[in-house]
């Protein structure tokens, strides 16, 4: 089996050469992940060289379409999806809104929404508000307390005739456990009215790129800084329901796919460089012996990285398990779950992550967004947890080194 390159990783990330940053080890990646220098170059580009209204006909105007038209036909081969089911956005947050919005004028009145209390707020926020300022029936598919995962018999019990939309997370920010979203969505999928299913991919594709196609949602949301990219939400929405539902767009647009779920013009410099992340999959794979396309060269890449994340989670999290001043939400084995990790401790989690980060940890503390699934865990939101989160790019020695400092915090 063919062993994950990490000088060869690291090479590609700025940030480890990066003087003001020695010392510091990288454990938030979760809350956005460093760029990979392929991003970095393109964006700077941009800006240096086609900082011009894109697709007009003189030389920097077509040179900016052209950089921006390759990143929505990249994202769409590596997501297994059509370009112009490709949005880019300001973020997860404001695309979620914007689909809200969207059903609010497509629904019937008797509709039934499914959410669930494990997501990050930014999935069914928006949703839940929307549904309940309609009168649409909102019901909430709800974890296990004590494991804080989603019981897979619970959501049939929730689908009904008059089930419509359904949003669910391919990953939760603070359980860390993989959800069978593919599996679910044909559950779902076999109801006679084939309910929308939109699924929340934000803490799931720092880890692996998802093939969407496969996964056969209608809408894939996913934030694009937390991909080694730019800051911007990416979402995938299927010619389907983009046909579905109502233009959010200029009216002119109505008849363009691409722009019937963008109300505003998107970041064009930001665009442009999203393919950056793409082109280092590529080179990632290249260097490890690959020969084929994008699409394959995304399936060996996640590979590499899911076999790297597991070596580093394995001494983690046996570590965790040592220690009686903390409770370890989700899974303490690898296997289905990604190494984002949280904590709940007897000691405050600000004073926790304040004295990690003096000893050049750099992680988070709070509920990071996911305050109904922290509250549904038995932990005060306003206290909330310590997480650690690990990608592809961390080390073995990033691990020894949250190990010790948290010996000397615990």
């Amino acid at each position: 089996m063919t062993v994950l390159d990490l000088d060869f990783v690291r090479s590609h990330f700025p940030a480890f050469s990066e003087p003001s940053l020695d010392g510091q080890t990288m454990l938030e990646n979760a809350g956005g992940s460093y760029a990979c220098s392929e991003t970095i170059d393109l964006l700077d580009g941009y800006y240096r060289r086609t900082k011009v209204q894109p697709y007009l006909p003189h030389a920097p105007g077509i040179a900016a379409g052209a950089a921006m038209d390759r990143s929505y036909a990249l994202w769409a081969e590596a997501l297994g999806v059509a370009p112009e089911e490709v949005n880019f956005g300001p973020s997860t947050s404001a695309n979620a809104y914007v689909i809200a919005q969207a059903f609010r004028g497509a629904l019937a009145p008797d509709a039934e929404i499914v959410v669930t209390n494990a997501d990050h707020e930014a999935n069914m926020g928006a949703m839940r508000r929307m549904a309940q300022e309609n009168g649409f029936t909102l019901r909430e598919w709800k974890v296990d307390p004590q494991s804080g995962q989603l019981d897979d018999a619970g959501l049939d019990a929730l689908l009904t005739d008059k089930t419509a939309v359904v949003c669910l997370p391919h990953c939760s920010n603070i359980v860390g456990q993989e959800n069978p979203v593919g599996d679910w969505t044909r559950r779902i999928k076999t109801l006679p009215q084939k309910p929308a299913v939109i699924i929340d991919g934000v803490s799931r594709a720092p880890h692996g790129l998802p093939d969407v196609g496969a996964i056969g949602c209608d809408i894939y949301l996913f934030s694009l800084y937390k991909v080694y990219s730019v800051h911007q939400g990416l979402m995938v929405a299927r010619r389907s329901i983009t046909d579905f539902l109502p233009n959010q767009g200029h009216f002119f647009n109505e008849a363009y796919p691409g722009k019937r779920l963008t109300p505003a013009g998107p970041d064009h410099a930001q665009i442009a460089a999203a393919s950056g992340v793409l082109d280092y999959v590529a080179a990632l794979d290249r260097h490890h012996g690959g020969t084929g396309g994008l699409k394959s060269a995304v399936d060996r890449v996640n590979g590499l990285w899911k076999a790297h994340e597991d070596a580093l989670l394995d001494p983690l999290l046996a570590y965790l398990r040592g220690k009686n001043s903390l409770r370890i939400i989700g899974q303490d084995r690898t296997g289905d779950r990604h190494p984002t990790i949280a904590l709940d401790t007897d000691k405050d989690p600000e004073a926790v992550a304040t004295a990690l980060g003096e000893r050049g940890i750099m992680c988070g503390f709070g509920d990071f967004y996911a305050y109904r699934l922290v509250e549904a865990l038995g932990i005060d939101p306003a206290r909330g947890v310590v997480r650690l989160s690990l990608v592809h790019y961390n080390t073995p020695a990033d691990v020894e080194a949250a190990c010790e400092a948290l010996d000397a915090v615990l």
